[in-house]
């Protein structure tokens, strides 16, 4: 397990110190520079633990920012940051041959008709992928998925629905539809998104877009999942409201399609997008977990091949925290209300009114008391026969 920090942990300028940094129970390794801290272990070492599921062994550690400081304050809040490394568990692994060294031709089929499909967060400028998964409220995910079609004919790349979540379970609470109705981009709709695919395309077995940084209600930072249905299919698929990618524009209120008339994204308002095989009805809002395959259907009505293959591909956890102005901005308004006016007088002044008032009434005491001996001492003596 290879795990790259940038130094500049939350990508204001200010470099983390090295010793600040643990991925599980380990320190980091000799590669660290002045720019980033490498941690190269063991997938079993440092703590982690295996999960085994039922396409996947997954060994999970925690990447761990503990800020120190030598003086009474501290600039920078701690992080945990979840890494998961999956193996696929089906395939040979073995040195040895494997008896009989020959396939049947339906295997050979198979195996090459399986797709691998993939999603990363991009950079700003779509050029490699982000080192980072921590992001502030007014940055942008730049995400990308793609499927690998050697040995394959050309296929065609689409996502049909993205929900994200608080954890990888894509059905927990609480839950955020992105993508819903076989590619509408709703999250564009919303009035403080700029949501959309990016246009053109840069190959058909890949497609992008951008999505806002938001968190959950109730916390100050948000662990994210983005969980999408991808689906790649032939090439010349005919673009239609079963295969489409469509944007939001506010400017005109309107769908406009990736590629392909606009027309083909009007049902993303009603979001009656797909209609049902053979009288059933299939829901596209909600992504529904299931292992991949491929769908062929070449009797009954669809005697025409038609070849596509389906993913559920999880993308997190992505770390959204609260910016560091809106979090002062918080601190001041709740410190407001608590001030005292400022024509009220300081409670300094009360305590010096206070004390004049006793001074005067000693010297008062004292002077009516030295009266009263003075008047004394100067009466005549009277004698006592």
């Amino acid at each position: 397990m290879v795990v790259t920090v940038q130094r500049d942990f939350y990508g204001n300028g200010y470099l983390i110190k090295t010793s600040e940094l643990t991925l599980g129970s380990c320190q980091p390794g000799s590669q660290t520079s002045n720019t980033i801290v490498v941690f190269n272990n063991n997938v079993e070492a440092c703590g982690a633990s295996l999960q085994l599921t039922p396409d996947f062994f997954v060994y999970s550690t925690i990447l761990n920012y503990n800020p120190v400081s030598s003086n009474a304050i501290i600039r920078a809040n701690p992080a945990a940051v979840p890494i998961m490394c999956y193996y696929p568990r089906h395939g040979n692994v073995s040195s040895k041959a494997i008896i009989p060294t020959w396939a049947p031709f339906s295997t050979t089929v198979s195996t090459d008709e399986r797709l691998a499909f993939s999603m990363y967060l991009m950079t700003d400028d779509w050029s490699s992928r982000r080192s980072s998964s921590v992001f502030q409220l007014g940055d942008i995910f730049y995400i990308e998925a793609s499927v690998m079609t050697e040995n394959h004919i050309p296929m065609i790349l689409f996502v049909d629905s993205c929900v994200a979540t608080t954890t990888s379970d894509v059905n927990s609470s609480p839950s955020y539809q992105i993508i819903a109705f076989n590619g509408c981009l709703v999250d564009g709709t919303q009035d403080d998104s700029s949501s959309a695919f990016r246009s053109p395309r840069s190959r058909l077995d890949k497609i992008q877009f951008t999505v806002d940084a938001f968190r959950f209600i109730g916390t100050d930072a948000s662990m994210i999942y983005i969980t999408c249905s991808l689906r790649a299919t032939r090439a010349n698929q005919t673009l239609d409201p079963m295969n489409k990618a469509c944007s939001y524009s506010k400017n005109t209120r309107s769908w406009s399609a990736l590629e392909g008339s606009n027309d083909i994204c009007r049902c993303c308002d009603s979001g009656n997008c797909a209609p049902a095989p053979l009288g059933q009805s299939r829901r596209w809002g909600r992504i529904y977990e299931g292992s991949r395959g491929i769908q062929k259907r070449e009797t009954g009505k669809y005697k025409s091949l038609h070849l596509e293959e389906h993913s559920v591909t999880t993308l997190g956890p992505l770390l959204v925290i609260w910016a560091e102005a809106s979090h002062m901005k918080s601190v001041v308004d709740s410190v407001q209300p608590s001030r005292v006016p400022e024509e009220s007088p300081p409670s300094e002044m009360w305590i010096l009114v206070a004390i004049g008032s006793v001074s005067v009434v000693v010297v008062a005491v004292a002077l009516v008391v030295i009266s009263r001996y003075i008047v004394k001492s100067l009466s005549p003596c009277k004698t006592v026969k």
